[in-house]
């Protein structure tokens, strides 16, 4: 048997409002919260079991509070694609919840558009629509 991919960990100085920003952009919810260890976890309203649930799971993201910053580019980093727009404005949209353009280097014509969260994370919005 193999394992499935579930859960996502970020660590954060701030996983409140770093939940809030991701909430916006997947459409997820909070759903649990740890104050006592600064632990914020979100996910897909569509699949309130998660890990339990047979098959693919859309995976949660735990936001989780570090004293330490960010401090050089992410060795992973989440892909989204938009499901009821074009690309770029879903990019519009990103910026506006807090999103900034980010350069890690890219060249040429690619297409994609890398953008950091509000804490730096980069993240890829994609080209293609997929339902």
């Amino acid at each position: 048997m193999a394992s499935k991919f579930t859960e996502l960990a970020i660590d954060c100085a701030d996983p409140a409002g770093l939940a809030r920003f991701w909430c916006s952009v997947l459409g997820y919810e909070v759903q649990d919260v740890d104050e006592d260890d600064g632990l914020v976890t979100i996910g897909s309203p569509e699949v309130p079991e998660g890990r339990s649930r047979p098959g693919p799971v859309p995976p949660s993201l735990t936001f989780a509070r570090v004293p330490e910053g960010k401090t050089v580019k992410n060795r992973l980093h989440i892909d989204v694609n938009p499901t009821d727009r074009e690309r770029d404005e879903e990019v519009r949209r990103l910026l506006d919840l807090g999103a900034r353009h980010a350069d890690v280097g890219q060249t040429g014509d690619v297409s994609w558009v890398t953008l950091s969260d509000p804490e730096g994370n980069e993240f890829c919005v994609l080209a293609g629509r997929h339902p």
